[in-house]
């Protein structure tokens, strides 16, 4: 089953930042080596909805207003409890390496390929379990 999410994410991602699927692997930032804008990631989520059929709630995948708190975010950087907040509330992050330098600007630098497998693979075993 995974691997035919993985699939799926992949031609997802193809489709909605225009790259070819070979170029998508589970390590993959979707800034830093897909090319994705913060725009992107409404479109992706749009389109993941679509090809799951799953309804992803704002900020749940990819952190949304987590970061306009003050108590969340000082001097540019994600603080403590700001880095607490976001192991919360995204889990499918890998917040370890982000937590060694967690300026604001470089965390979708950490939205990885892997990230969103993980959260859909977790969304459709939730759903299987509660039928």
């Amino acid at each position: 089953m995974r691997d035919e999410i993985f699939n799926k994410i992949k031609e997802t991602l193809s489709s909605a930042l225009g790259i070819d699927r070979a170029e998508i692997h589970p390590d993959a930032s979707l800034v830093k080596d897909l090319g994705a804008e913060s725009i992107d990631f409404i479109d992706i989520i749009f389109r993941l909805e679509k090809t799951f059929d799953i309804k992803i709630p704002s900020g749940e995948l990819f952190p949304g207003n987590i970061l306009d708190d003050d108590r969340f975010v000082r001097d540019g950087k994600v603080t403590a409890e700001g880095l607490a907040e976001l192991k919360l509330k995204i889990p499918y992050l890998d917040i370890g390496e982000f937590s060694k330098d967690p300026q604001v600007s470089k965390l979708a630098e950490f939205f990885t390929v892997q990230m969103i497998v993980n959260y859909i693979c977790d969304r459709i075993s939730n759903r299987a379990k509660a039928n």
